[in-house]
């Protein structure tokens, strides 16, 4: 069961590394295309904004991703519900503040790990 867990974790992590390309390099460009809600013209204005978001999504993914290569179980399964704790709570605000769609991309993947995580501590 750990085993998945940090299967899930990784796929976590790797979905901010995309985050992370897209809002730090790829924001004017595939950006357009994945954000098709957004304005079109404030792509260019709010690039700066953009990469800032995506180097937080670097920093969570670089936690996820340190979670899964520590070799102490315990110590593993808390820093993964630590970031993956933080990813589900970045999943609900985007959730209420922007579109319901970011709890099902980012908060959800996250909230499942955790679940699985817990499973492994509890059972």
């Amino acid at each position: 069961m750990l085993i998945f867990a940090k299967i899930i974790t990784a796929l976590v992590a790797v979905l901010h590394l995309y985050f992370l390309w897209l809002e730090m390099f790829a924001w004017t460009t595939r950006g357009k295309k994945v954000f098709k809600s957004f304005p079109e013209p404030l792509f260019e204005p709010t690039k700066n904004m953009a990469a800032n978001q995506g180097l937080y999504n670097g920093f969570l993914a670089a936690g996820l991703i340190w979670s899964v290569f520590i070799t102490d179980p315990k110590w593993s399964i808390y820093v993964a519900l630590f970031f993956l704790g933080c990813v589900a709570i970045a999943g609900i605000y985007g959730a209420i503040s922007v579109s319901k769609k970011i709890f099902y991309i980012q908060g959800l993947p996250a909230v499942i790990g955790m679940v699985v995580y817990l499973s492994v501590i509890f059972f």
